[in-house]
């Protein structure tokens, strides 16, 4: 036994032995190899760098996208502000020589333990070579050239100079590169004028300014905050009673809007899907010389600047986006706000219905345009939506509830769906969903963070693309500063609905525009346009508004709403539906009417079916053209079943009773029969479109009554005929009648 435990550490020791020397000589190697790399002096200290962006006619586009413009001397500083972000990134920064081994050490130990490179251990002389000379990628290979770099920058730059290269080209999130670019988008004020809280806030935003976001992930970027004070007291940085009174506070912001105006352009927007597709950070693509070549259409970003311009938004934040159904391109954006409005997710409304619920249950084959459903008040568990106004339609057509965005319908249909399902198809067209994301609530856009601008309006693209689906992207192709095109984007569709139930889905969304919430889109003649409208908000007034459209070229997206939650007045089919109109107006339109598909039919239903028992069933070819309508249909899912109608003619549905000297005839009509109704041989009524129980008085002048109603169709040659005959005896009526006519005899009495 012993001896096999010898066995076992011996070998143990030599896999071991044998792997540090391979690292070892794997490293040794690699540093030699990489030792010729040079530090780029200006990529540490260029103080303004501009990235080309260019429009899809190789035009340059003319907005600011400059970056790092706002430098702050090291000097101009306080001490909270300096060390707030030594003790959360760097404790022994002035300690080192560029590396801290012991990091190092844990971190590999952490990572082999995880079998992973996902714990680091940069200092902040790696980070900022990391950031100014090298990708983003996790490998051994750029791990070593960042040593390699980080000793060269440690030789040729004094520890100040190093922090303060550092704090101005981090980034904070929002296209904020550099404290004093931060410090003005987020608090107004120069850094030198930042206080201890406001300090760390932006200390604990750098690790990763999406996550621990206090615009849009409040909650995170308080712990952060608060982690980097408690650092800032363990390193006795500051004192116990400062970290209480601070980690108390609430954040307070004062976002500038000029800035904000700045970040919510098209360039900027492709700046940032550049950085994502070279996995570079901006500065190093401006430094390359880097070429974004983009879709953006010119002349279409001025008429939708025009158009958002042309409409009252009431001094809220908003943002419009139009992306070509063909390329998948944006060919045009503008936002209007203190923060980067792609990059924040809002509650969606009403405009989520077509996607995770209607689109998912015509391709389920759950419903069909016509399918009737009762619109009424709705409790599930704990749950009791309601429609907007408390107002309940009774049984509605599905592409009436989609018109009228009838709230308690959609929630019903997503239950016929299945959330999962549901959640399955808003997946596919790029939608993500919290875990908690699991009750009827999603039907009316009630996620626990939405979704943004982009993704909804592009997912519309998908009906006009006959169910077929694919990435918006900003960037077309990329060059480097030889004129080499290093990236070019390809499509790459795929099918997320069927042609037939995204069709319908379209049919539904025309209808919307001509006479639905969307109606204020009824007058425009140059295009065919399917729209829907979206308002999150209570009694009290609303937090989001939407019109996301699309054409047979294109679909837009208008949003606005105050990232604050502040109240507006505006809804979804307002102002946000007036800008899609002005821009739906001015542009050109190549196609003009929407893809068609042969897996759609139309058939005639039986009108009578679906008003008395809310089925939808076929008319047969008896049945007057007055008692059927024309209706569209996905040829997988048809009605099979053929009306009666006008092809039986039903029994008659009637029953008489005597009280004193009259009858009270009761019968329960068909609206599609007739019925003649005769009193002792003789033409009393006629009964017609009526299917409401009635009750008839009828005199009864003899001892012997004879009551016949006889049915046909209404308006139907040769149609067939059914009779029912009652008989009333009324003796008293008789006796009556015959002392009457002896009186009138004996008139000499």
């Amino acid at each position: 036994m012993k001896k096999i435990v010898k066995i076992c550490l011996v070998s143990t020791f030599l896999i071991v032995f044998s792997l540090v020397c391979f690292a070892g000589t794997y490293f040794l190697v690699s540093y030699i190899k990489f030792s010729h790399l040079e530090l780029n002096a200006d990529a540490l200290t260029s103080p303004s760098l501009e990235i080309e962006v260019y429009d899809n006619d190789g035009n340059i586009l003319e907005e600011e996208n400059n970056f790092n413009s706002k430098y702050v001397e090291i000097e101009d500083l306080s001490e909270d502000t300096k060390n707030a972000f030594l003790s959360i990134e760097d404790k022994d920064f002035y300690k080192h020589n560029g590396i801290n081994k012991k990091r190092i050490l844990k971190a590999i130990y952490n990572n082999l333990k995880s079998f992973s490179l996902k714990e680091g251990a940069s200092t902040i002389s790696q980070q900022l070579i990391k950031n100014t000379h090298l990708s983003n990628e996790k490998t051994f290979e750029r791990k070593i050239k960042e040593l390699v770099l980080t000793k060269k920058l440690e030789k040729n730059f004094d520890k100040d100079e190093i922090l303060e290269f550092y704090l101005n080209i981090i980034y904070f999130g929002n296209n904020c590169y550099g404290l004093e670019s931060a410090s003005n988008f987020y608090f107004n004020k120069d850094a030198k004028d930042l206080s201890l809280n406001e300090s760390a806030l932006l200390a604990g935003l750098i690790k990763s300014p999406n996550k621990y976001s206090p615009i849009s992930h409040k909650e995170n970027a308080l712990k952060r905050r608060n982690l980097v004070l408690k650092e800032m007291e363990k390193d006795e940085k500051i004192s116990p009673n400062d970290y209480i009174q601070n980690s108390s506070k609430d954040i307070e912001l004062d976002l500038h809007k000029e800035c904000g105006n700045k970040i919510n352009t098209y360039s900027e927007a492709s700046i940032d899907e550049a950085r994502k597709i070279l996995n570079l950070p901006a500065k190093q693509i401006a430094i390359g010389g880097f070429k974004i070549y983009t879709y953006q259409d010119s002349e279409k970003q001025e008429i939708l600047n025009n158009s958002l311009a042309s409409v009252d938004f009431q001094g809220t934040d908003y943002a419009g986006i139009v992306i070509e159904n063909k390329t998948h391109g944006i060919s045009a954006y503008l936002g209007n706000g203190a923060y980067k409005i792609l990059d924040t997710k809002r509650q969606l409304g009403s405009t989520i219905k077509p996607i995770l619920v209607y689109a998912p249950a015509f391709n389920e084959n759950v419903i069909t345009e016509e399918t009737e459903i009762l619109d009424e008040k709705v409790k599930i568990g704990d749950y009791s939506p309601s429609n907007v106004g408390e107002k309940y339609n009774g049984y509605i057509s599905v592409k009436d509830a989609v018109k009228k965005s009838v709230n308690t319908v959609a929630i019903k249909v997503l239950s016929y769906v299945g959330i999962d399902t549901g959640k399955m198809y808003a997946e596919k067209l790029g939608f993500t969903f919290d875990e908690k994301d699991d009750s009827y609530a999603l039907a009316l856009g009630g996620m626990t963070y939405g979704e943004n601008l982009k993704t909804l309006t592009n997912a519309y693209t998908t009906f006009a693309n006959l169910g077929n689906f694919d990435d918006a992207v900003f960037v077309s192709h990329i060059t480097d500063k030889n004129g080499k095109v290093i990236y070019k984007h390809k499509t790459n569709e795929r099918m997320v609905f069927r042609e037939d139930s995204a069709y319908l889905m379209t049919d539904i969304l025309k209808e919307t525009a001509k006479s639905g919430t969307a109606r204020k889109l009824a007058d425009i003649e140059n295009t065919e346009i399917a729209s829907k409208t979206g308002t999150v908000g209570k009694r009290s007034g609303n937090t989001d508004a939407y019109n996301i459209s699309y054409t047979p070229d294109y679909a837009i997206g208008v949003w606005c709403g105050n990232l604050d939650n502040k109240l507006m007045s505006i809804n979804g089919g307002n102002e946000p539906t007036e800008a899609v109109k002005n821009f739906v107006k001015n542009t050109k339109h190549k196609e003009k009417t929407f893809k068609q598909t042969s897996l759609v039919t139309t058939a005639k239903i039986d009108l009578l079916e679906k008003e008395k028992n809310h089925k939808i069933v076929l008319a047969s070819p008896y049945t007057p053209d007055r008692y059927t309508s024309v209706c569209t249909f996905s040829r997988f899912n048809m009605p099979n079943e053929i009306s009666t109608n006008f092809v039986e003619l039903k029994e008659i549905e009637a029953d008489v009773k005597r009280e004193n000297s009259t009858a009270i005839l009761t019968l329960i009509p068909e609206k599609q029969i007739k019925y003649d109704i005769y009193l002792n041989g003789e033409y009393y009524r006629t009964i017609k479109e009526k299917d409401e129980e009635l009750k008839i008085t009828m005199p009864l002048t003899r001892e012997e009554n004879e009551i016949k109603i006889k049915s046909s169709f209404s308006n139907f040659e040769n149609s067939p005929e059914k009779e029912k005959e009652f008989k009333i005896e009324n003796k008293n009526a008789w006796l009556k009648e015959q002392t009457q006519k002896q009186k009138k005899d004996k008139w000499y009495i």
